[in-house]
């Protein structure tokens, strides 16, 4: 029997954390837990339980790891901590500025119950900052560009929605070439938040909606688009249901620095190009379940990021298996 996997959450992450674990023989999802009626969800595992986010709370859940798939503005800073004292636990907490906060409440709970907790794994944060770091250790001389897209942002999407008038939208992040060739010539360029990213919408009005004020109150709405260049257009809820029901995204980072004298200019290019946001973002937690019980099992407790965790402890291959085929 592999580990024993339990999922916190069902939308999009949680189904592709579920996706992911189905394929890693040594995985084994055995309950998702949810804040609904359990009877109201069917998952899609045969076998694995659908139970109340409340039978969580008594530490006794047979897991050997709970990935949590809330929202990080207001689920895992409470979530997560809250179980890191009763099972070990991953989440993908991505609100930056907050990192600290969240790793040290994160930290002191997961010591108290001798447990291993992961915060802000995924993409970015997790696979783009183990870049960023791996670069800037490299290159002591440099600079680190992060351009996302093009992919659906569900953030900005959801902050669309909220705008009366809106019946579903969605909002593409959009790198912009001409800096994206000023980075990778290795000029270093200043560049502003409105040179890097432009914002696609694509809205779905209410009939008889004032399109005129919607469009006004998506690109001045500070945060999210009145940085930007943003473009707005209406369309069908057909079109949107043709045109835009997958969540791809991706992004690069870009790291441009010099070595010896500074003559010698190197590029240092990570990038990944996604058909499914969710799904790959689950697959990267599935990785890190494995290195998550590892961990806990040689009695390495608290709190960890993917910058404390070695590539070697994500794969199944073995030590030797990794020296002879990958290394």
């Amino acid at each position: 029997m592999g580990t024993k996997v339990g999922i916190l959450g069902y939308g999009n992450l949680g189904r592709g954390v579920e996706a992911a674990v189905n394929i890693n023989e040594d995985q084994e999802l055995t309950a998702v837990y949810t804040r609904r009626d359990p009877g109201s969800l069917t998952i899609n595992t045969p076998g694995a339980e659908v139970k109340s986010i409340a039978e969580l709370d008594t530490g006794k859940e047979d897991i050997d790891v709970l990935v949590i798939c809330g929202g990080s503005a207001t689920d895992l800073p409470e979530m997560t901590p809250k179980y890191a004292a009763l099972y070990n636990v991953i989440d993908s907490f991505d609100t930056h500025a907050n990192i600290p906060v969240h790793f040290a409440n994160t930290d002191k709970a997961a010591l108290n119950g001798k447990k291993t907790a992961l915060i802000s794994c995924g993409w970015d944060p997790g696979m783009f900052s183990l870049n960023r770091v791996y670069a800037h250790s490299v290159l002591p001389n440099g600079k680190d560009y992060t351009f996302w897209g093009r992919g659906v942002s569900q953030g900005h999407s959801d902050a669309i929605r909220r705008i009366d008038g809106v019946k579903d939208a969605r909002q593409y992040t959009v790198p912009i070439e001409e800096a994206l060739n000023k980075v990778r010539s290795g000029s270093n360029p200043e560049l502003s938040t409105r040179e890097k990213h432009l914002r696609e919408c694509f809205v779905v009005a209410e009939e008889g909606a004032d399109k005129e004020r919607i469009e006004n109150e998506i690109k001045t709405m500070p945060n999210y688009f009145a940085d930007y260049d943003t473009t707005v257009t209406f369309i069908s809820e057909e079109e949107l249901k043709r045109d835009h029901a997958g969540l791809p995204h991706g992004g690069s980072v870009i790291y441009t620095g010099t070595t010896g004298d500074g003559t010698n200019k190197h590029v240092i290019e990570y990038s990944l190009k996604l058909d499914s946001n969710p799904e790959f973002t689950g697959s990267v937690l599935a990785a890190y379940i494995r290195a998550v019980d590892r961990l806990n099992k040689e009695g390495s407790y608290g709190c960890k990021t993917v910058l404390d965790i070695a590539p070697a402890y994500l794969s199944p291959l073995s030590g030797e298996e990794l020296r002879a085929h990958l290394l």
